[in-house]
């Protein structure tokens, strides 16, 4: 099979899992019964994907896969981490709280085997961490970097990836998106300090 049509076919197995995912949860969700919804045979998913954890984390990674592409492409167009991240964090936003990833997160918390999520955790979250973590290393004064991740990432996200799944919010229009990174950005700039020359020019004007 051509890679063109092979990248298609592992979409089409992976969306007919998700649904399968919201509809019966992670446990009664099978590699059997995926092969089935899709018409493909189990050699082929075992083959792709080794076990069901593996088609789980696919589905997982291809949304990671999009950041971290995203955020290396930020790295290397904007010579100033701030600006990287300035890029970065409205796409952080918009896919954590898209409609796919809301569905594995509710999947994950009704799940009591836990593995679901600790699949998320380890191939999302331990993905791109250590890359904004590098980020903040180049971009801040500060002995732990990887604090500075973490205090990032909750004023980048807060609570909205809880409100999504308890269904409490829309997904954010892009407007919202870019405020949130925005301010999420000052006020981190706020709390440690950054070499001036670092600082995108509408970030910068809030210290003047």
């Amino acid at each position: 099979m051509r890679q063109e049509a092979q990248k298609a076919r592992r979409k089409e197995i992976e969306q007919a899992a998700l649904a399968l995912l919201v509809q019966h949860g992670y446990a009664a969700t099978t590699m059997a019964s995926v092969a089935k919804a899709v018409g493909a045979s189990l050699e082929t998913l075992y083959k792709w994907y080794g076990d069901k954890p593996g088609l789980f984390r696919a589905m997982v990674q291809a949304n990671i896969e999009e950041l971290r592409d995203g955020l290396l492409m930020s790295a290397a167009t904007f010579r100033d981490p701030i600006a990287a991240l300035q890029e970065f964090g409205p796409r952080l936003i918009a896919v954590l709280t898209s409609e796919e990833v809301v569905a594995l997160n509710r999947a994950a918390a009704a799940d009591p085997s836990g593995d679901l999520g600790r699949i998320i955790a380890e191939t999302g979250r331990g993905s791109i961490a250590p890359q904004l973590t590098g980020l903040f290393d180049r971009a801040m004064e500060s002995d732990d970097p990887a604090q500075i991740t973490e205090i990032y990432l909750g004023l980048l996200l807060g609570d909205l990836q809880i409100r999504r799944v308890i269904g409490r919010m829309p997904p954010p229009d892009a407007t919202e998106i870019r405020q949130r990174s925005d301010r999420a950005l000052e006020l981190l700039c706020r709390l440690f300090p950054a070499c001036p020359s670092k600082l995108p020019s509408e970030i910068s004007v809030a210290f003047a």
